[in-house]
């Protein structure tokens, strides 16, 4: 049996009101991406895709045509990103909603609550940061938990949800952002076998491990999905944080970090642990976004992904089957410059990693 690779799944390229109001009529990531400049000799912007070209996630051809793109190179299944804000508050639920209506396209699906208040940001001359509250992340109660679960359990009961021991498997973005999680999972858990479900796999995705993974498993989760996006700035002394902050300022660029030395932090001893499930990423450009004050990493190639792709199997060959899982951040968050869909620099060269270490497994 091979390696479980799910990506995570942007649902962010159609317009909404909610982004007509606050960033201008007809915005969607792609506005970003297309904004975007280079920023210092060598830094690959802007990103412009090839084979799928700037869709329209409204198209059912273009899922169906995401999916088997997906499907061809080993890719298991989309964890898309779901925008529940309380009060009945949905964002960018239409792409998966005419998924899981139409049954179309037919491959394998879960959800991440993206459990996240949505700002809008601002940095000025100097790199200082503001934001302005657009919609607020609110947590009401048990009877709002009840409508929540109802709203997806038609999703928990479709043939492609993803599972782990027969359980779908349902992410939580921020854990400890949600004060009564704890109360949250249990009835969950409950609401899932009255109607007819062997429970749920709830998941808590966390950036530091090391400080609050167990603090995680406390509040009832079953596995920790591990992001280690930033480790090598974070595990940086004080003095070298300060130095790579004061040079951004004088050379007036975004925080630099060479993929060959950030991909060594990806996967640790910590990810070969039964419950925790590792994540690799092909590469990062938050500068679409931010500007001077993102993140990126340099100098990704396909060949250092794979290497990526190596460890995270080695990492995970001991566990049983159904958590032998690997994240891939992501499918399409162009705007991050964090994407496997292929591009006009590499083409399909990501995806043929894949495809050569997971299908060959």
């Amino acid at each position: 049996m091979r390696p479980r690779v799910l990506a995570f799944y942007l649902p962010q390229f159609y317009p909404t009101e909610t982004n007509n109001k606050y960033w201008g009529k007809g915005f969607t990531e792609w506005t970003n991406v297309c904004k975007a400049r280079p920023l210092f000799k060598g830094h690959y912007q802007p990103h412009i895709p090839a084979d799928l070209g700037f869709y329209d996630l409204r198209l059912k051809e273009t899922r169906i045509a995401q999916a088997e793109m997906a499907k061809e190179y080993g890719i298991e299944g989309f964890c898309y990103y779901h925008y529940w804000f309380g009060n009945d508050r949905r964002e960018l639920e239409r792409p998966f909603q005419e998924v899981l209506e139409s049954g179309e396209p037919d491959f394998p699906f879960m959800l991440c609550w993206a459990n996240e208040s949505w700002h809008k940001k601002f940095w000025n001359k100097d790199g200082v940061f503001s934001k302005n509250l657009i919609i607020e992340q609110q947590y009401n109660g048990i009877d709002e938990y009840t409508k929540h679960f109802y709203s997806l359990l038609p999703a928990f009961k479709d043939s492609r949800y993803l599972k782990a021991y027969n359980k779908p498997m349902f992410m939580i973005y921020k854990p400890l952002d949600f004060p009564d999680v704890d109360k949250f999972i249990k009835l969950w858990k409950e609401l899932a076998k009255n109607n007819g479900l062997d429970g749920l796999y709830f998941i808590g995705q966390s950036t530091d491990y090391d400080n609050d993974g167990k603090v995680i498993f406390n509040k009832g989760f079953d596995a920790v999905n591990t992001v280690r996006l930033d480790d090598i700035h974070k595990k940086r002394n004080y003095i070298l944080r300060a130095f790579y902050k004061l040079y951004r300022n004088i050379f007036n660029i975004p925080l630099c970090y060479n993929y060959s030395i950030v991909k060594n932090y990806f996967i640790t001893e910590i990810e070969k642990k039964e419950n925790i499930i590792p994540t690799i990423i092909p590469n990062f450009d938050h500068t679409p976004r931010s500007g001077k004050n993102g993140y990126v990493y340099i100098n990704s190639t396909p060949k250092l992904f794979g290497e990526s792709v190596k460890d995270a199997i080695e990492a995970i060959k001991e566990k049983p089957q159904d958590k032998q899982i690997i994240f891939i951040k992501s499918w399409n968050e162009w705007g991050e410059g964090n994407y496997l869909e292929p591009d006009l620099s590499c083409g399909n060269k990501y995806l043929l990693e894949i495809k050569k270490l997971i299908v060959n497994c």
